[in-house]
């Protein structure tokens, strides 16, 4: 027959299945025309109809990857899995003199990147993103578990003296330490001491902001220093 067949069901003339076509045949479904398979669908190949690209699914649909399956790739894939951001990279670019022994807010003012802007590297409040962020912060718009690093180099206010005692390093949110490394020469003086401390936390990319302060003390209780330009600070999302 070289016409047209119209039919409600196909079934199998015997047993439980059928087969359609031969090797080397083709079979067109046109524009407009659903073809719907309710149960499972095996191929080998999927490729697209015309062109280099093809959509699976619609807005909504969620395609489901059960235990065991593996995908392997070979080409390049896109869109899938976090890009990182909001991140930022920055650094102090002079020296900051600090009383000994308190707590002080580590001035960090030049940036390397700021995918998002939401690092605020000037000394007062901005509004960044429509959040108010405090100076020397870091405000993300996005909610979501962040890693950060604080590198940074102390010493007291000539660094040729040796009379550097201990250092603090913390990393606070909301102006609340949430992890912090103690560096302590037990009397035996030196003259200059670097530390490297890191945070992974929750922020809920409305109001949390995250700074960066150190304690340095000298044995003689005179002027401390942060060393500048040795001060290197970054965060960005995990997920």
């Amino acid at each position: 027959m070289s016409s047209e067949i119209k039919a409600d069901k196909w079934s199998p003339a015997s047993g439980t299945s059928a087969t359609i076509g031969d090797s080397g045949d083709t079979y067109t479904v046109p524009t407009g025309a659903n073809f719907t398979i309710t149960d499972e669908l095996k191929t080998n190949k999927i490729s697209p109809a015309s062109g280099t690209a093809f959509t699976l699914g619609d807005s909504g649909d969620t395609f489901t990857v059960p235990s065991g399956v593996t995908f392997a790739n070979s080409g390049t894939a896109t869109g899938f899995g976090g890009t990182n951001t909001p991140s930022f990279f920055a650094r102090n670019t002079s020296h900051q003199d600090i009383t000994h022994g308190v707590d002080t807010k580590v001035i960090v003012d030049s940036e390397f990147f700021d995918t998002d802007g939401c690092f605020n590297n000037t000394g007062s409040t901005a509004t960044l993103n429509g959040i108010s962020v405090p100076s020397y912060s870091f405000a993300p718009n996005v909610a979501g578990k962040y890693f950060f690093s604080f590198t940074g180099s102390f010493s007291d206010d000539s660094a040729t003296s040796s009379n550097l005692a201990y250092f603090v390093m913390r990393i606070s949110v909301n102006d609340v330490w949430k992890t912090r490394n103690v560096f302590n020469l037990n009397n035996n003086q030196g003259r200059q001491g670097t530390g490297t401390l890191t945070l992974l936390i929750d922020l809920d990319g409305v109001d949390d902001y995250v700074n960066f302060q150190a304690e340095v003390g000298t044995t003689d209780s005179s002027t401390a220093r942060i060393m500048g330009d040795y001060v290197r600070v970054n965060g960005f999302k995990l997920i």
